[in-house]
């Protein structure tokens, strides 16, 4: 039913990313490590014998626009990579905490809040009895396995916002976008 998923640029969701494309729907990726914001990839400007290859981060890169978060549409679905995750949705991603920046700076913008779905797509060794979380962290309300669909019925977390006091002064610097968020925090 979603019509605009946003999906990490991890290769092991590539596959999510192409049925998302092939099946008309736009995907917002974030660049790698967000050091030029998000792709919008929209179907209908995309050859149709170039869908698979616009869902790698090359062909995004080719077929897709850069675009600022405030300039994207409401995303009604966000999929996140996990290396592992518990039934109650908790997450351990690559331990960068991308994706849970990339969810404030979308939370920050209004394209997402409590209500908007995050689902993961993981192995089925990939789930864990139990996952510690922290402040920042979100949990997956839907986790996707090759052999079945868990849904979340823990409590659900998803910040809003970004939490600048617990980002490093170095992530800071790695990441413009963030640089120019903290800037507007301060105007207002």
């Amino acid at each position: 039913q979603a019509s605009v998923v946003k999906i990490n640029p991890d290769a092991p969701q590539s596959p999510v990313r192409f049925l998302s494309l092939e099946t008309g729907k736009t995907v917002v990726l974030p660049t790698p490590r967000l050091r030029k914001g998000f792709i919008l990839l929209d179907p209908d400007d995309i050859p149709p014998s170039k869908i698979k290859y616009s869902s790698t981060i090359r062909g995004a890169f080719t077929y897709g626009r850069l675009i600022s978060p405030e300039n994207l549409p409401r995303i009604d679905l966000v999929v996140a990579g996990s290396v592992a995750v518990d039934r109650c949705g908790r997450r351990l991603g690559k331990g960068e905490g991308y994706s849970e920046i990339e969810w404030g700076i979308l939370s920050e913008f209004g394209k997402v809040n409590s209500e908007t779905p995050i689902v993961t797509t993981v192995h089925d060794l990939q789930i864990v009895p139990e996952i510690p979380s922290d402040p920042w962290d979100f949990t997956v309300d839907i986790i996707v396995t090759p052999t079945r669909i868990l849904l979340n019925t823990c409590e659900r977390r998803k910040p809003k916002g970004i939490m600048w006091e617990f980002l490093t002064k170095k992530k800071l610097r790695e990441i413009p976008l963030l640089q120019e968020l903290k800037k507007r925090a301060k105007r207002k």
